[in-house]
């Protein structure tokens, strides 16, 4: 025979400090499993046309049936060994990029350097380095900037002049990998912070039991 039962339900902020943290910990096992972070492409895209860097695109199939493009760029996260981020794509010498990334990003002391380091290497070189960014050996398994090929030559297509550009170059487009994955842990922890995840709850109206449970 059908039954009623009575439940007294709770909106998240009537919870009890224990019960709030069952429901922030239900929130994010379903965050981690149905979902995933949603990267700024467009800020990376920017930061990375000023370096002189263009990143290989992808298609991507559209639920209404169209289809947009992404930036290549692989990642894994996070804090698990061997997580990283990498990218495919091209470089080659973008005039004033130390002058337009300090507009552009004023604090970031990683991309000053980054961008300063580029210069120096190009100058040595008459501005005429390239490289063809891939994806190399490990990269079945990983996605952390050393499994990056990168292949530097000359615009004219002859080898580098002067000694040590190759690796130079090859380091520094690592280093920008290495910054791309730091801004999506950085995003990724805050859309998994008690604040973003509290905020989300009460958004969407959850009902939870007096132990934190979802209703």
């Amino acid at each position: 025979m059908p039954r009623t039962i009575e439940k007294t339900v709770y909106k998240f902020q009537e919870l009890s400090d224990s019960a709030k943290e069952n429901a922030r910990d239900w929130w994010r096992r379903c965050e981690n499993e149905y979902s995933s972070i949603n990267p700024d492409w467009e800020d990376k895209e920017t930061v990375a046309n000023i370096l002189g860097i263009e990143f290989k695109q992808r298609p991507v199939k559209l639920m209404g049936g169209g289809t947009r493009h992404e930036p290549v760029i692989h990642y894994s996260g996070f804090y698990s060994q061997g997580d990283g981020a990498s990218f495919e794509g091209a470089y080659s010498y973008a005039k004033d990029s130390a002058k337009k990334i300090r507009a552009y990003a004023g604090t970031d002391v990683e991309l000053h350097r980054i961008a300063d380091e580029l210069q120096k290497v190009q100058r040595k070189e008459f501005y005429c380095v390239e490289a063809r960014v891939s994806r190399g050996s490990g990269s079945n398994f990983y996605s952390h900037s050393g499994t990056m090929s990168v292949d530097v030559q000359l615009a004219n297509g002859d080898d580098c002049h002067v000694e040590g550009t190759s690796d130079e170059i090859s380091q520094l487009m690592r280093d920008f990998a290495d910054w791309i994955y730091r801004q999506l842990e950085s995003e990724y922890e805050f859309t998994m912070s008690d604040e973003n995840v509290d905020e989300s709850i009460k958004c969407n109206g959850y009902e939870f039991d007096e132990d934190g449970k979802i209703i």
